[in-house]
């Protein structure tokens, strides 16, 4: 007889994907509830997993279920463990009723309660609607899969409700997810490129590691562009700063792309890299940057990650709709959750911090352990040609055109002179050394080494 095929939805087959060898130990005996939970390694790092049984009732959670859930929390929180949930699931079981409703909000209130103080982490890997969205939703980090969907309500409701005729894919698939939402942190291209990123994230969260120091230098200058007006991509730099011979991952690396958040590590240490991104609108703040620059400051700081800032920033983005959008509700998130962030934070000013962006990327102000710059940085309050334009309008005005841009640029060059820039940033203590390219790894390497190593004692509430 033909060997019967393990549907791929199962749950076991998933977990043993995931975990060390395929081995793992159910926290409680499988039954037909619609989950499974259970205890095993990844890269030799202890973890709770629970998983949707996608094989019944499409993976519909009920009040059985959601004890499963809860019980995986009580067991990740009582042995300080990360815990991952792999989530394919049509929401509340009907069967069950209002009961299965009460039920989902315990799932909500264990998680909300592991908030920062465990890793929590998601794998969807099929539909997973209603309050199994707001599963994933709750914890600090989602992995989409292809295949994968989160939304609250499927499309035959949506268009009995409002008419829209729609499809899953649309609704919460992966393009839904990757530039619109702000929901996914990372697109996978295949199920296993999920799997392997949620293995990457489980051993930077887990095994952070100690810093060391001796770390090679290599000249970063050549990565930035020495014009400030020029474009360029951070993520060369970012990956020159990091070390080579390990891991690291992009988090939401396609929404709000003007900002860079990269989990990786330095000298052997697991560490967050927040860099704005020039050649995204000119690396210019928006409303979205400062909510996702925002969120990644506070999980770091709620899991101790030291913080390293890359500032090449021109300002907030101005115009109607971003205030329409919430530029400075959104973006004052950015400022509290570096106000309030006690991990070891560097801000390294690569060619320009200019007037409210300089202050909210991590400025010593704000607390930040310390602050670098490059010998021919620029921290003022606007560039300087805008910054004559202001102060030396009726003299512009009152020449020809073909006259203008040179006096622009001879009255720019006297302004910076006259503001200081860096080396007045130096003088009152905003900037705290001008460092060489050459010398950046070991000087952040160093500084987060004899920094005492604390953690944010707050929760990772979603921005």
């Amino acid at each position: 007889m033909p060997t019967q095929q393990l549907d791929p939805r199962d749950p076991e087959s998933r977990i043993a994907r995931l975990l060390d060898g395929g081995k793992f130990e159910f926290l409680i005996p499988r039954t037909d509830c619609g989950m499974v939970a259970v205890t095993g390694d990844i890269k030799g790092n202890k973890v709770v997993v629970f998983a949707s049984d996608a094989t019944i009732k499409s993976g519909a959670l009920g009040v059985e279920g959601s004890k499963v859930i809860v019980t995986a929390y009580k067991a990740a929180m009582g042995a300080q463990v990360p815990i991952i949930g792999i989530w394919h699931s049509g929401g509340a079981r009907l069967s069950d009723g209002v009961a299965s409703l009460d039920a989902f909000g315990e799932v909500f209130q264990s998680m909300i309660s592991a908030s920062g103080r465990i890793p929590q982490l998601s794998l969807v890997l099929g539909p997973t609607a209603g309050g199994g969205a707001y599963g994933p939703a709750l914890t600090d980090i989602v992995v989409l899969s292809p295949e994968g969907r989160i939304f609250v309500t499927g499309p035959d409701v949506v268009k009995s409700v409002t008419g829209e005729d729609t499809d899953m894919a649309l609704l919460g698939g992966p393009e839904a997810h990757r530039k619109n939402s702000g929901l996914a942190h990372i697109i996978a291209t295949d199920e296993d490129e999920a799997i392997t990123d949620i293995r990457t994230l489980t051993d930077l969260f887990a095994n952070q590691g100690f810093m060391n120091a001796e770390v090679n230098d290599i000249d970063l200058a050549a990565f930035v562009p020495q014009s400030k007006v020029r474009t360029y991509e951070v993520h060369p730099l970012v990956e020159a700063i990091l070390d080579t011979d390990a891991e690291h991952i992009e988090l939401l690396s396609m929404w709000a792309p003007n900002m860079t958040t990269v989990l990786g590590r330095l000298g052997g240490a697991t560490v967050g890299v927040l860099a704005s991104n020039p050649a995204h609108i000119a690396g210019a703040l928006d409303a979205a940057a400062g909510e996702k620059a925002a969120r990644f400051v506070r999980t770091c700081d709620a899991f101790g990650i030291p913080l390293i800032v890359i500032a090449d920033v021109q300002g907030f983005l101005p115009g109607a709709g971003q205030e329409w959008e919430g530029a400075v509700r959104r973006g004052a998130k950015l400022l509290h959750a570096f106000g309030e962030a006690v991990v070891p934070r560097v801000t390294l000013i690569t060619r320009r911090a200019y007037g409210g962006a300089y202050v909210a990327m991590n400025s010593k102000a704000l607390g930040a352990t310390r602050v670098f710059a490059w010998p021919n940085a620029e921290v003022s309050v606007m560039g300087a040609v805008a910054a004559v334009r202001v102060l030396h309008r009726r003299i512009l005005a009152g020449l020809p055109a073909e006259q203008r841009e040179a006096m622009e640029l001879e009255l720019a060059a006297e302004h910076e002179k006259i503001s200081g820039g860096v080396t007045r940033a130096v003088e009152i203590g905003a900037v705290d050394e001008i460092i060489e390219p050459a010398k950046t790894r070991s000087a952040l390497a160093k500084v987060i080494a004899q920094a005492p190593h604390r953690r944010g004692a707050h929760g990772n509430i979603p921005l």
